[in-house]
């Protein structure tokens, strides 16, 4: 989101942040609500484009959200929406990817209230890995025409009993509804949300071998004191490296690894 639906995003964000949720069963309804609410806008273009357009007074968009809504969701569920309805959007897609994000958002709230914050991002990168590494999964949970009633009992049988409830959750309504996404890319989105509520950032780090805990506490606390903002890291062995490491913050690539070395000497030794 750009603009005009970064700005709205951010305070729709801080409404949610002020409500002061502490009860995960009412952080987790809500959430639900606001997914629910994601698949309607998804399903149902002309109220889409009705309720993010900007040629329309906000208290015209507000009202048509508030009677849609009003009984079928909860209270807080309803004023999100209705003050999602009432700002400005750059397009009407950003709408509904909005009221998605507050959807992941509430559920990582659940997460918080339940202590499992951790846990919740850890599930999310490790099931990213899993599916990354396994075409055969991937394709199955992707898959347009395997029944929704499969997949759910695919994952019961892979994460049932295994990961928090939040992140069984997100993972569920990820598969469920891609919007357009890989899976890949909606963990990730799940995963940084989890992370920016922990105001933290992510780096994903490459190793030939495993990192010991205090080579953990030591990289961490050196890409803390350069980005000058707490990181968690999301390591990686993989053997391909040779040896060093790399480490990946968003865009940015910080590549160590022997490897990378070498492929740089064989490049110019073919120049």
């Amino acid at each position: 989101m750009r603009g005009a639906s970064r700005a709205s995003f951010a305070t729709l964000s801080e409404q949610l942040t002020a409500a002061h949720i502490t009860s995960a069963a009412e952080a987790n309804r809500l959430g639900d609500d606001l997914f629910a609410v994601t698949g309607l806008l998804d399903s149902e273009h002309g109220l889409r484009r009705a309720l993010s357009d900007p040629g329309k007074p906000a208290a015209e968009k507000g009202a048509v959200a508030a009677t849609l809504l009003h009984g079928k969701v909860t209270e807080r569920a309803e004023t999100l929406v209705v003050a999602a309805a009432e700002s400005r959007w750059a397009s009407p897609g950003d709408l509904a990817d909005a009221i998605e994000q507050l959807a992941i958002e509430a559920k990582v709230l659940g997460a918080e209230a339940d202590g499992d914050l951790d846990e919740v991002e850890d599930e999310l990168f490790r099931f990213g890995r899993v599916v990354a590494g396994q075409p055969e999964l991937r394709e199955a949970l992707s898959s347009a025409w395997l029944p929704q009633e499969r997949k759910q009992a695919l994952l019961g049988a892979l994460l049932g009993g295994k990961v928090t409830p939040a992140t069984l959750s997100l993972i569920t309504q990820m598969v469920a509804h891609p919007r357009g996404r890989s899976l890949t890319a909606a963990l990730e989105l799940c995963a940084d949300i989890t992370a920016q509520r922990r105001q933290m950032l992510i780096a994903v780090v490459h190793s030939a071998v495993e990192l010991s805990d205090g080579q953990r506490r030591r990289l961490a606390a050196a890409l803390a004191s350069t980005y000058g903002h707490e990181v968690h890291l999301n390591v990686i062995v993989d053997p391909s490296v040779v040896g060093g490491m790399s480490v990946q913050i968003g865009d940015e690539l910080i590549d160590g690894t022997t490897a990378s070395r070498l492929a740089a000497v064989r490049r110019k030794l073919t120049e």
